[in-house]
This record gives structure tokens, sequence and C-alpha cells, in this order.
């Protein structure tokens, strides 16, 4: 069994920056790819970042990529995602979570995710 706790969630206006980070505890994420999502009120929850086991390889939805980075760290068995130049339209739910295969590769949909935080908010001010 995984628990992951999101943290860094806030409030901040547009054009400003956050650092999410993602813990892990109960085991190694280290094999696996882990993932960030989104869900804002009255939407489907959306893929916003992956990246592989090792880091080699990340992944990114349109709508954030180059704001947006994501990145992990074995030895704390966390995971991170650094968002520049934040829009009204990132405020979201953000929630991490672990893919249910080893990482080689990076994963994009809802289902090839095992185990999910319970999300942190974040709200851009216009």
């Amino acid at each position: 069994q995984v628990q992951l706790v999101e943290s860094g969630g806030g409030l901040v206006q547009a054009g400003g920056s956050l650092r999410l980070s993602c813990a892990a505890s109960g085991r190694t994420l280290h094999v696996h790819s882990l993932g960030w999502f989104r869900q804002a009120p009255g939407k489907e929850r959306e893929f916003v970042a992956s990246i592989n086991w090792n880091g080699a390889n990340t992944s990114y939805a349109d709508s954030v990529k180059g704001r947006f980075t994501i990145s992990r760290d074995h030895a704390k068995n966390a995971m991170y995602l650094q968002m520049n130049n934040l829009k009204p339209e990132d405020t979201a739910i953000y929630y991490c979570a672990t893919s249910r295969l080893y990482g080689t590769e990076t994963y994009r949909a809802i289902a090839d995710y095992a185990y999910w935080g319970q999300g942190t908010q974040v709200t851009v001010s216009s």
C-alpha cells in the first residue's frame, strides 16, 4: 500500500509561481512512473504531467508545456511540480499518482495510475 500526500498549493496571482510536492510512504516509488493530474470545479480530472522512473522521460499537457516542470527525488521518495507563469485557468485541485506498471514510460491516462493522493488546492487570481 502506498500513501501519497500533496502539499504546496495555495492562492497566487496570475503570473506567479508555486511548487507542489508529493511525498510517498509505505513503498518506494523508484520503479514507478509518477503523474500529476488536476480537477477544476465542474470538470473532469485531467492529465497535467508525467515522469518515468529515472526522470529521463517527461510528458506534459499542451496547456502547461513550457510553464510547468515535473521532477522527482529518489532519495526523498518524492515528486515535484514547479508551476510558473500561472493563469486563472490553472485553478484546480492537483493530485499526484503512481503508475500501475513499472515506469519505463510516461502515462497520460487516469486508468494507468493505481494510487492517488488527496489533492492540494491551487487558486490563481486574475
